[in-house]
């Protein structure tokens, strides 16, 4: 019992000592919060107050929390009166002020005149103690805001004649611009009236001067009005997401469209400024190397951009901040170098251009404190921007004026110099009737001997075709000569054996005769045996049989010569001289016939005819067609410098399509180049050596196919001999066969 005593005693007065320990540490604290000096009493005596010089800790670490800041002795009182932390990388801040509200309204509010912070935690402390919180910011979606603008607002629950310390918390990805105000509910309402209407008729501005140039643009067809109404677009858009609005109105339920927005918006305008720029002051005239300056701008629009998406904003931001910058002064060096020269586009986008840059300086210049805060410089930038819109504007439409005073000037230009013309024209107009005169005599000249010349022509033409005639016609002639002399001296050569064989059986005859006048029989024993030994002397057995065998040889050159005279009847067809239907493979053989004396013993003729071969056409001139064709092919293969046994001329025939006959007539000849191919139906054209041939064949065999409403086409390559692919209708168009 004694031990327990003893530790139950020590126990109590362990738990007194923390207890004391607890109240001083407490006390501690809040005497040396309220002895800081990091913070000034802000003394509230109206109902809108601008806070300036407050204090304010960066959170390097991003790991503190309220509770860590309570009596903190390292805030930093802000050298600007309104802080400002564009060059610091820090993404949070905590910031402390001490209240007094010696007003006579119970609820003030807190005013953060600035839309682009991402997160805003607001702590009400109280005799050292963390009393209540509230969240604001780009992380809360705008449903959820307790006030209805864009702006954070918190709700400073301060009575009158009461003092309180407050902690701010900032989180942004973005520069950290902290402009405060402490406003009562009432000042808040028309605040935020103002602001809406001031808004709405910047967006009134921009929006008629975007539908005012849209018309415009369809009207006159000037591309510069496409990059200006995308400027104007963006530009307008840039300024309301700067302030708030796109988010409260564009994208309420998606607060982190604005961090894009900031990056992409201004992006496109600066881009849109720089399409515009070219054209509009005519930099490819005046400077036309700069413009690779205005690429390497764009490029860093795209970069800004890029950065963008990977969630770095912050740089993403800085880069668009410097290059919109530097953009601004080279484009104000630009056109001031430009305007010098004359150019009216360029006084005016220099004229636009300051009024803005200026506006921009005299905002910064209110942000840094150097100018007030008032209700003029905090709409500075909607007067800048709306001003230099407008002086675009303006501008554009000068460029119309004065396209309209060229286009006055030019048909002014134009009718004096179309009256000049007339008068000149009338003063002309003699000299040429003299002239046409003239001229129409010579042509009449002329004419008659065209004529002339064209008559010659004609008969000239027809001449060489039947020139051309004549020689296939000697060629033709002579192999008909050659086939018929062969059946002819065979006949020939048998007719003297066969005369001497008949003459031996005359006389044979003749002795049997004469043993009829014999009337003994024993007087005609002698007679008998002289016939008897006539008969052994002149062998009449192999007398018979020579006979017979003369009498076949004629026999078989008189069928020769019929078949030859056949084969050039049916080639001639002379008594055929109009449309009729013929089998037109018996053309193509009769061809082959009175050819055969000119084809080498080493040259074989493939026929494959499966085509229903009966056709409408002239006869004689399709088998012209043919003995062309294959004379060609037999002149092809002797042309050869190497030949062998296996040279061939294939013909074949095929039914096609919509009731034609094709026939194909291949060799293996030495084939022919592109351009024989192109040229070989052309009139005079050979490849034959000079007095060979007139290059008429082959164009009177093109000029017989069309007659026939057919086609003829050519493969061949050097080398790999020839095809010639004749197409023919079974019955020609009209009423032919009637």
């Amino acid at each position: 019992m004694p031990v327990n005593e003893d530790k139950n005693l020590s126990s109590n007065k362990i738990r007194f000592s923390y207890r004391w320990l607890r109240l001083f540490i407490s006390a501690a604290c809040v005497f040396a919060f309220s002895l800081s000096h990091a913070q000034k009493i802000i003394d509230v005596k109206n109902n809108n107050v601008v806070i300036t010089n407050i204090s304010y800790y960066p959170d390097t670490t991003e790991r503190l929390n309220a509770e860590d800041l309570v009596g903190f002795e390292k805030f930093i009182e802000s050298k600007q009166p309104i802080p400002n932390f564009y060059k610091t990388k820090s993404t949070n801040f905590w910031f402390h002020l001490r209240i007094t509200n010696n007003t006579d309204k119970e609820k003030l509010l807190l005013n953060i005149d600035y839309a682009l912070l991402n997160k805003v935690v607001f702590y009400r402390i109280k005799n050292g103690v963390i009393t209540d919180s509230a969240e604001d910011g780009l992380s809360v979606s705008f449903k959820d805001k307790k006030y209805d603008f864009q702006n954070p607002f918190f709700n400073l629950d301060l009575n009158k004649q009461d003092t309180c310390d407050y902690l701010l918390k900032v989180e942004s990805q973005f520069p950290v611009f902290l402009p405060l105000k402490i406003i009562s509910y009432d000042n808040f309402i028309n605040e935020v009236s103002s602001k809406d209407a001031v808004t709405g008729i910047y967006t009134g501005i921009f929006l008629a001067l975007f539908l005012y140039n849209i018309f415009i643009l369809f009207t006159v067809k000037d591309k510069s009005y496409n990059f200006y109404i995308i400027y104007i677009l963006f530009m307008g858009l840039t300024q309301l997401t700067l302030l708030g609005y796109t988010w409260r109105f564009l994208w309420p339920d998606h607060p982190g469209y604005t961090n894009y927005a900031i990056i992409i918006f201004p992006a496109i305008a600066g881009i849109a400024s720089i399409g515009f720029a070219n054209p509009f002051m005519d930099i490819k005239k005046y400077f036309p190397r700069t413009r690779r300056v205005f690429y390497l701008f764009i490029a860093v629009y795209i970069i800004a951009v890029g950065v963008s998406f990977f969630g770095k904003f912050y740089y993403s931001y800085r880069i668009i901040d410097v290059n919109v910058s530097l953009l601004a002064f080279f484009a104000l060096a630009l056109s001031t170098a430009i305007a010098l020269k004359g150019s009216r586009s360029a006084k005016f986008w220099l004229s636009s251009w300051t009024i803005l840059i200026i506006s921009l300086v005299l905002f910064t210049l209110r942000n840094f404190g150097v100018l007030p805060y008032n209700t003029f410089t905090g709409y500075m930038l909607y007067i800048g921007s709306a001003i230099q819109a407008i002086l675009l504007s303006i501008a554009l439409a000068d460029r119309i004026n004065v396209y309209k005073i060229e286009n006055e000037r030019s048909q002014a230009f134009a009718l004096k110099i179309s009256r000049e013309n007339e008068t000149l024209i009338r003063e002309q107009n003699i000299v040429l009737e003299q002239e046409v005169t003239r001229r129409t005599e010579e042509l009449q000249k002329t004419n008659t001997q065209l004529g002339d010349t064209l008559v010659n022509l004609k008969e000239t033409q027809a001449q060489l075709v039947d020139a051309e005639k004549m020689a296939s016609l000697g060629q033709l002639t002579a192999g008909i000569a050659h086939e018929i002399n062969n059946p002819i001296n065979f006949v020939k050569s048998n007719i003297n054996p066969l005369r001497l064989d008949i003459q031996e059986l005359i006389e044979l005859i003749d002795e049997y005769q004469k043993l009829h006048i014999i009337k003994n029989t024993a007087d005609a024993a002698g007679p008998l045996k002289e016939i008897e030994q006539y008969v052994k002397q002149i062998d009449l057995a192999f007398v018979k049989k020579e006979i017979q065998d003369l009498f076949k040889g004629i026999e078989d050159g008189a069928e020769r010569t019929a078949e030859i005279v056949r084969g050039l009847r049916t080639f001639s067809r002379v008594d055929e001289i109009a449309i009729k239907i013929v089998d037109v493979h018996d053309g193509i053989q009769s061809t082959i016939v009175l050819l055969r004396n000119s084809i080498p013993y080493y040259i074989t003729i493939k026929m494959d005819f499966a085509a229903h071969g009966q056709i409408e056409c002239y006869p004689g001139k399709l088998n012209q067609v043919f003995m062309n064709i294959i004379n060609n092919a037999i002149q092809a293969i002797l042309a050869k410098k190497e030949k062998n046994e296996k040279e061939y001329i294939a013909i074949t025939t095929a039914d096609i399509a919509d009731d034609k006959i094709e026939i194909r007539i291949k060799d293996s000849g030495i084939g022919m180049t592109e351009n024989v191919k192109h040229k070989i139906f052309e009139p005079f054209f050979t490849t034959k050596e000079v007095g060979e041939g007139m290059g008429l064949g082959m164009a009177i065999v093109f000029r017989i196919i069309q007659m026939h409403d057919g086609s003829i086409n050519i493969i061949s390559e050097p080398g790999k001999g020839a095809e010639f692919i004749i197409t023919l209708p079974h019955r020609q168009p009209g009423d032919f066969g009637a």
